[in-house]
């Protein structure tokens, strides 16, 4: 039986970050949103979302943008709801650990599971504010 190891480097990151998104690009509810929606630009994208995670995860301040603002634009063009959040948790779980395991990779998912919390409540906060 092989075990896995744990995150270690950038490389890591970015492995799982993009099986995540081949995921998300596939799903029935998350898929519209970067393929139509967004017209996501994987290049740039990717890299981005990969300092995220860095940052967070091996603790090295390299992404140094609000995470929150290009959400909260997204949410008035086209709303995001529980199903969708739930959508993106379960890939990016399925995701790592796929790759690794580990006390990081436990950490991204934490991590992960608050971020999308604190987004939901936020987004449905603002949704409702505007009613």
């Amino acid at each position: 039986m092989d075990t896995k190891r744990d995150i270690e480097t950038r490389a890591d990151i970015q492995q799982a970050v993009e099986l995540f998104y081949e995921k998300v690009k596939a799903d029935e509810h998350l898929g519209i949103i970067f393929n139509e929606i967004v017209n996501m630009h994987w290049d740039t994208h990717i890299p981005l979302i990969v300092d995220f995670w860095e940052t967070i995860v091996l603790d090295n301040p390299v992404y140094q943008k609000n995470a929150m603002e290009k959400h909260f634009h997204l949410n008035q063009i086209y709303p995001l709801k529980k199903l969708h959040f739930d959508a993106w948790l379960k890939h990016f779980h399925e995701a790592f650990d796929a790759c690794f395991e580990g006390p990081k990779t436990t950490l991204a998912k934490k991590r992960a599971d608050s971020i999308a919390a604190i987004m939901q409540f936020k987004m449905e906060e603002r949704t409702n504010a505007q009613k």
